[in-house]
């Protein structure tokens, strides 16, 4: 050791000319530095930390050089019946570490105490774990930026989100080369970038990329945790989708992104880590400094309090846990140039110390951080704990995935009763829940299908989740889905069901990205990808999940231009994105409301035609916040039979001329398609939508 280091910068610090080396913990009694060589199973070298400032351990090395592998043993007390767990032959990773090499191997000596002994958790376990732990290396950033700020910043109102695994999505693509599919570079080429720009899509939201450790469950029945909600290192990369460019083929993945005005929102798990429960192995946290990291059982803390479903619960309330998320978060905003987070089961966050508070410290720090207050933050808003669901509750500047949206959507086109209201809210920005906390529509992050749950097409071809590749029984996954199998479950050539089929997914995108709000699509619904029934993939690393971009059984080649299309309208018609909600008011110097909503009479609803649960058919006219005025005029038919509308003559002496029917394959009219005059009828197909414009 070449001396006492500074406290400031936690983690292992590379500067040019050597390395300091900062570490939390507020219980144990000595910190130890392990040094590895490559493929070395034990340390050639341990190194105690000189220095404790307050509760952070400290030194430095200046012999230490960018690439250099290391872990710490941490010592303190064992007692479990206070909330300690230390053990110093468990070798643990830096939390702090921003680069993790090789994954963890399961083996009983990753535990503390020894598995199966009389004593349980409360024995002591001396085997050494460094056999079956990755390394933590020293970095060197090594990526330079261009000056400038090239984040696209993105307003909300222009925001069109695209939920996807860096994986999956790439894997098959016969566009990238082989060794570059299914890693973090393969995100930045150009194939991908086309595909992403010829769709509109404004934002690509990764499934978790911090590094995880897989669960023992999966690892017994030979499976990965493919999604990654199991999280173990917060500031690095999860090594399985580096390949040849390393962490620098991801920063110029984002570079790339970033030159094609696309912006990047990583999903982030700080509500629970991989270390499951009391029970589970010691990896980092629970050995670093178990009693701090996790929140206890009230009144019992040898438990870890769980409202993940998860095992454990970070406790952000924390200081020192708390500047762990934030210093993360900052860390993939400057180094990786990220845009912005989704928080994963996001209440847990703010839950101080057990029930959720809309005004937890974790949200005033964010709003206090010039950085991350600027970027997109989007929440998860429910956990699995007492009082967890929090929709609507999340403070300015965040916006919620909108789950109430996504269940009327899938109710109304599968012929539900009584789901008109509902529909007519999530379609004006669900007012009803997000007006309450001063946001606007933007804080509706609308969707009908996400990694969680059916694809589209699976939505309708399935009635009941097929997850028996998952090794649980098909007892896992949600067993709600709002699913219509047609008449058949599964695949099928009938051209009748599979034109019914066909009709629902176009009507149920035309929702999503028509409603007020910000539209968010599952990766591969617009080319028709299927999971095979399974609604609960986390664990299936294969064909399964991976995009499939050649085309399956009932894959729609003209999906993705029907997307487009749609996304063309968004973009052109302020109207679709406004930035406040529909009220019903007066629209100043026009003798004009902002929305008006019709019965098929082309007259207005009224509160018996809202209340009569059999209703399929209506209107919706809206002004349009464009210099020309024009309005715009969206009708819907939920119903499997044609529906005649009158065309309302409210706005005095206009032409309606169609934009968009959600029964054509690509979603255009043909090119004869009549301006209809106000008064005159118009035909709509079942199950679909019709979106008209002012003319004159």
């Amino acid at each position: 050791v070449n001396g006492d280091g500074s406290p400031a910068q936690l983690g292992a610090s590379w500067d040019g000319r050597g390395v300091n080396l900062a570490l939390f913990s507020a219980h144990a009694t000595r910190v130890e530095l392990c040094l590895f060589t490559p493929g070395a199973e034990r340390e050639t070298e341990r190194i105690t930390l000189p220095a404790r400032t307050g509760d952070i351990w400290h030194g430095r090395l200046e012999a230490l050089r960018p690439g250099q592998l290391y872990g710490y043993r941490v010592h303190g007390p064992y007692d479990p019946e206070r909330g300690h767990r230390f053990n110093p032959h468990k070798l643990l990773l830096d939390p702090y570490a921003g680069h993790l090499t090789g994954r963890v191997r399961q083996d009983d000596a990753l535990y503390g105490f020894p598995r199966g002994g009389a004593e349980g958790d409360l024995g002591f376990d001396t085997r050494d774990s460094a056999p079956f732990m990755p390394r933590c290396v020293v970095t060197d950033p090594g990526f330079a930026w261009d000056d400038g700020d090239h984040r696209p910043r993105r307003p909300w109102s222009e925001t069109v989100i695209y939920e996807a695994h860096v994986r999956g999505l790439t894997r098959l693509h016969p566009g990238i080369p082989e060794s570059l599919r299914g890693t973090y570079a393969a995100l930045g080429h150009p194939a991908v970038i086309a595909h992403l720009q010829r769709l509109g899509v404004t934002a690509i939201e990764l499934l978790p990329i911090q590094a995880i450790a897989d669960e023992p469950a999966l690892g017994a029945r030979g499976l990965v945790n493919y999604w990654g909600y199991s999280t173990i290192g917060y500031f690095s990369p999860e090594p399985r989708y580096l390949g040849p460019a390393g962490h620098v083929g991801f920063k110029a993945a984002i570079r790339a992104l970033h030159r094609a005005g696309i912006e990047v929102i990583l999903d982030v798990v700080y509500n629970h880590t991989a270390e499951i429960e009391e029970t589970g192995p010691t990896l980092s946290f629970r050995g670093l400094d178990n009693a701090t990291y996790y929140k206890p059982r009230p009144g019992d803390p040898r438990r870890t309090w769980d409202c993940t479903g998860c095992g454990n619960t970070l406790d952000v309330s924390q200081p020192a846990v708390r500047r762990l998320v934030l210093d993360s978060l900052r860390h993939w905003a400057t180094e990786y140039g990220v845009d912005g987070f989704r928080f994963d089961l996001a209440p847990a966050l703010a839950r101080e110390p057990y029930g959720f508070d809309p005004r937890a410290t974790f949200f005033a720090a964010i709003a206090a951080d010039p950085l991350l207050s600027g970027l997109k933050l989007i929440a998860e808003p429910w956990d699995v704990g007492e009082g967890g669901y929090q929709a609507g509750n999340f403070p300015a500047g965040w916006g919620e995935w909108n789950d109430q949206f996504r269940d009327t959507i899938r109710g109304f086109w599968r012929g539900d009763p009584g789901q008109l209201p509902r529909l007519t809210q999530g379609l004006t920005g669900s007012k009803e829940i997000f007006q309450a906390s001063g946001r606007g529509p933007a804080a509706a992050i609308n969707y009908v299908a996400s990694h969680d749950g059916f694809t589209l097409r699976d939505l309708v071809s399935y009635e009941h989740r097929h997850n028996e590749a998952n090794g649980e029984g098909n007892r896992d996954g949600h067993g709600h889905n709002l699913s219509s199998n047609g008449g058949v479950e599964g695949d099928t050539a009938d051209p009748d069901i599979r034109g019914r089929r066909a009709a629902l997914v176009r009507a149920m995108l035309a929702s999503v990205l028509l409603a007020q709000g910000v539209p968010m699509l599952l990766a591969g619904d617009e080319i028709s990808r299927s999971q095979g029934g399974n609604n609960n993939p986390y664990c299936q690393d294969n064909a399964t999940t991976w995009t499939d971009w050649e085309g399956g059984p009932a894959h729609d080649p003209d999906l993705t231009e029907f997307v487009a299309h749609l996304l063309a309208l968004r973009r052109e018609h302020d109207g679709l994105r406004r930035r406040t909600f529909l009220t019903g008011a007066e629209i100043p110097g026009t003798g004009m409301r902002d929305v008006y909503w019709l019965c098929p009479t082309g007259r207005e609803m009224t509160w018996e035609d809202w209340a009569d649960p059999a209703r399929q058919v209506a209107g919706m006219q809206i002004g349009n916040d464009a210099p020309d005025g024009r309005r715009l005029l969206i009708l819907i038919n939920g119903s499997p039979e044609v529906a005649e509308f009158r065309l309302s003559p409210i706005v005095p002496g206009p032409q309606w001329r169609p934009m968009f029917l959600s029964n054509r394959a690509d979603g255009r009219p043909d090119g004869a398609a009549a301006t209809l005059s106000a008064g005159g009828t118009f035909a709509i197909a079942p199950r679909s939508i019709v979106l008209f414009r002012q003319e004159g």
